[in-house]
């Protein structure tokens, strides 16, 4: 893929974008045996800024494909490092035409040829047929190609080869890893999962939309992660909240009796990471608090771990359960 970067300077607030043209070409040569991947890059001198460098800087959709799409699509990557490339590329698709001079197009800046490599299978949501320009399949490319390149391995040498080939270029590398570490360290903003470590209500939010899109199979799911094929909504947050505490809190298994673990706590004083287990025609449901109108859960068969809005539940009793 050849063509330039779209550098978004430090007076985007401001409404003024930077545009340095510094020439790079590079040939990345993919696992699967695709073509070469050749892109220029245009150098943006500038560093990544402490405001960037906040989860809350990334508009809810795409931190949500971030998650979701890097443990899909490759075992090593981080949500932090795909989130970089997409803020250093078109600061999450908010660049106003998310078209280079070298034909380079949409969220994560593929040439047409160079997506249809990384383009299937079609995740869900995705376009029919899959399209640069379409978030999850930008997004979701963008993960398996650094996934080609390196980042399975998950090491720091994996990860800097994968970001080098998505752009040969070392300064854009380390750009890149300031902004991913940036992201991974913040504390609890946006949705409330941050780079939170362990034992924090963060962390179980954290830990909740590393299974986003695992599909929904009832009894599914124990402190370790999905069981036969998928996770149901305390299978779910059974390992959210075993992971998210550090394996200091195993839960019971069932929704009821997950209404009686930790400490209750009124609905007006939810957290991230607190349980909230609803009533409909008996405690039946649980899911997980993330912020505002927002929760993580796995609500029923033909779907998958997804973010719902709680007004869907206001009319039912609540049980708001903390854990930390």
């Amino acid at each position: 893929m050849k063509r330039p970067a779209i550098a978004v300077g430090a007076g985007l607030g401001a409404g003024a974008l930077a545009l340095i043209g510094v020439l790079v070409l590079f040939v990345a040569a993919v696992a699967n045996g695709a073509a070469s991947h050749q892109q220029e890059q245009e150098a943006a001198g500038t560093q990544v800024s402490a405001q960037g460098g906040a989860v809350g800087d990334i508009p809810a959709a795409m931190l949500a494909l971030y998650r979701k799409a890097a443990p899909a699509s490759c075992s090593g990557l981080d949500w932090s490092v795909l989130a970089a490339v997409g803020k250093v590329e078109t600061d999450h698709a908010r660049h106003p035409t998310m078209r280079s001079s070298a034909g380079a197009v949409g969220p994560m800046q593929f040439l047409p040829s160079t997506f249809r490599g990384y383009a299937y299978p079609v995740p869900s949501g995705g376009a029919t047929p899959p399209s640069p320009w379409d978030p999850t399949d930008a997004v979701y490319a963008a993960a398996r190609m650094l996934c080609a390149n390196g980042a399975k391995a998950g090491t720091q040498k994996g990860i800097y080869r994968a970001i080098y080939s998505y752009n040969h270029a070392d300064w854009y590398v380390r750009k890149v890893l300031g902004q991913a570490k940036a992201y991974a360290a913040a504390p609890g903003t946006g949705d409330g999962s941050g780079g939170a470590a362990a034992g924090s209500s963060s962390a179980i939010v954290r830990a909740a939309y590393s299974k986003l899109g695992v599909p929904y199979v009832w009894g599914g799911g124990d402190i370790h992660g999905p069981t036969n094929g998928g996770l149901d909504c305390s299978g779910l947050t059974s390992y959210a909240v075993y992971k998210g505490t550090g394996g200091r809190v195993a839960l019971p298994r069932t929704s009821q009796q997950q209404r009686f673990a930790g400490v209750a706590v009124p609905r007006d004083e939810m957290q991230p990471g607190d349980l909230i287990i609803f009533n409909k025609n008996g405690w039946g449901h649980v899911g997980i608090f993330v912020s505002g109108n927002t929760m993580i859960n796995a609500p029923k068969p033909g779907r998958g771990v997804e973010t719902a809005p709680l007004s869907e539940w206001s009319g039912y009793e609540w049980a708001v359960r903390r854990m930390t």
